[in-house]
């Protein structure tokens, strides 16, 4: 017994010791103790502003009074256009504070801890930033604005986002699919994420683990959406997954620059989903799949490993060969892929509102690192960036600066080096 006692004191102070080395890990909880204390000064003493937060409460009370039908779910700023997920998690904040802004600010500034330290389990697991580096993930002043001084939706999305993407990087790819799901009937912009996502599910899992996968995740939005579905299933479909809804230009930040009537055209909108969708098969073909040999070599290879999985008994053995040669994904190359796959989707964005900005800002600091640029020009460009989000009203120039900047770091991700995107040929879980 003492032995045992030895053995564990040996093995939790050569945990301590190891930690203790790392100057990711010490900084990093160093950050997360800095911004709590930071946080908690911003909700003491600065002024809260009420933007969605009455509507939230407003629609919340409509179905918690029994309404089920989306079309009559409606706040001060217009009818609710968000998935279940959404009533589900702001009912739970009700319950919790009362609706009272105060006790809410409280449980946001939680959560904006919560994904500060689950995004540097993230950051610190692909090492890709030096240490000081990381500092510029709590440098926001639109962000924290956005979590604790706005209480919007987007938080709670993106740190199911951020949570799922933790989980994937651990290769718990169902547990993943399953909070992603969850991120997506909160707010649907996560869906961003969904074609680079899939890819990676192709690399990891045989096409039986990527069927069970989205299953999985496909059953989350079933169950959520269940109540409204059985009453008023069109009205649900239409208002809570409106792909066409546009957007009030005043107050967009980025495309400013267009004239409102182009704006707001559906040419407009028609090109840059065509723009959305050049540039994801571009990086996939010549980026996310170039140790592959191409995104169609690619995806010729898993059309052949699925049918070998459904042949004839005879080629059963040829099968269960090629499962044993599926190749577990490095953490860099699926950060980098979901994190591109997402600021794309961001760059072709008709209109970004203001809350939008923490969509993509988590992952800037790891975009500019993944660039060939020099220091100094990374440090600029998120400055630049962060400069930009902070202009109220935006106008044409900051509108043109952020869009060339995007460009400036989507050019520095193209030019860069693909990493290699396997650690070994060991078969995914």
């Amino acid at each position: 017994m003492a032995a045992k006692s030895t053995t564990q004191r040996h093995t939790s102070e050569g945990m301590a010791a190891k930690i203790f080395r790392n100057p990711n890990l010490v900084f990093s909880f160093a950050l997360i103790a800095a911004d709590a204390l930071f946080i908690a000064l911003i909700i003491a003493y600065v002024p809260y502003t009420k933007i969605d937060w009455d509507a939230y409460m407003s629609q919340v009370i409509g179905f918690l009074g029994g309404e089920r039908d989306y079309k009559n779910l409606k706040g001060d700023t217009g009818p609710l256009v968000y998935p279940a997920g959404f009533l589900y998690v702001y009912a739970a904040i009700r319950y919790v504070t009362g609706g009272e802004v105060y006790p809410a600010q409280i449980l946001f500034g939680l959560l904006y801890i919560i994904n500060l330290a689950i995004i540097l389990t993230i950051y610190v697991k692909t090492n890709v930033l030096p240490w000081w580096a990381l500092s510029l993930l709590c440098l926001s002043k639109r962000v924290h604005s956005i979590f604790v001084l706005r209480l919007f939706n987007d938080c709670f999305a993106m740190l199911l986002l951020h949570a799922s993407l933790a989980s994937i990087i651990f290769q718990r790819w169902h547990l993943g699919l399953i909070i992603f799901s969850g991120a997506v009937s909160i707010k649907m912009n996560v869906l961003l994420y969904a074609p680079p996502l899939l890819l990676l599910m192709l690399k990891a899992m045989d096409i039986s683990g990527v069927i069970s996968a989205l299953a999985g995740a496909a059953l989350v939005q079933i169950l959520l959406a269940l109540p409204f579905v059985i009453s008023y299933p069109l009205s649900y479909i239409s208002r809570a997954f409106n792909l066409g809804r546009v957007f009030i230009h005043f107050w967009s930040v980025n495309f400013k620059f267009v004239p409102e009537p182009i704006f707001v055209s559906k040419s407009f909108a028609v090109s840059l989903l065509i723009a959305h969708l050049i540039l994801l098969m571009a990086f996939a073909h010549y980026k996310w799949c170039n140790h592959e040999g191409g995104l169609l070599k690619f995806l010729h290879s898993v059309l052949v490993s699925i049918k070998l999985r459904f042949s004839s008994s005879t080629s059963l053995k040829k099968s269960n060969n090629g499962d044993k040669s599926l190749k577990i994904l490095k953490a860099e190359h699926i950060v980098t892929t979901m994190f591109v796959g997402n600021f794309i989707g961001v760059i072709c964005a008709r209109s970004l509102h203001y809350q939008f900005y923490s969509w993509y800002f988590y992952s800037l600091p790891y975009l500019l690192w993944k660039t060939q640029y020099p220091t100094l020009l990374r440090l600029i460009l998120f400055i630049g960036v962060e400069f930009c989000w902070n202009i109220f009203p935006s106008n044409a120039y900051s509108s043109v600066l952020l869009l060339c900047l995007h460009l400036a770091i989507l050019f520095g991700l193209w030019a860069a080096p693909s990493e290699f995107p396997y650690v070994s040929n060991k078969r995914t879980d």
